[in-house]
């Protein structure tokens, strides 16, 4: 397993337990957050947004990781069930994100939600 998968995971933890410290160590500053309804968020807002939006499971599956010298595209498919301003949010998306290699500290530069195609 790629070293940007494990990084993924700890990211994919780190929202879990809005762990904003990690956050703030796993995005790079000028990070973009496309939404599932095409909302974008920087890097401010996405860490910021624990303080209204709390997971109570986030599971992620179908992961695939593309390395590309110092650049990373994982894709996975995201199951979660959260609450923002204590309104029940149940998701399941494709998401793509964008890894890039900073002095061989891999971080999150992008992260694109998109719906699921009904089957």
């Amino acid at each position: 397993m790629s070293n940007v998968a494990e990084i993924q995971r700890r990211f994919d933890r780190a929202e879990l337990e809005a762990d904003k410290a990690a956050l703030e160590d796993l995005i790079v500053d000028d990070f973009l957050s496309i939404g599932p309804k095409g909302f974008v968020l920087d890097k401010r807002e996405w860490i910021d947004r624990h303080g209204m939006f709390t997971y109570q499971s986030l599971e992620t599956s179908e992961l695939d990781v593309r390395e590309y010298g110092d650049t990373a595209i994982v894709r996975t498919v995201q199951r979660n069930r959260a609450t923002y301003a204590d309104q029940p949010v149940d998701v399941t998306v494709r998401v793509c994100q964008v890894w890039v290699d900073q002095g061989g500290q891999w971080r999150l530069a992008s992260i694109q939600f998109s719906p699921l195609a009904a089957s």
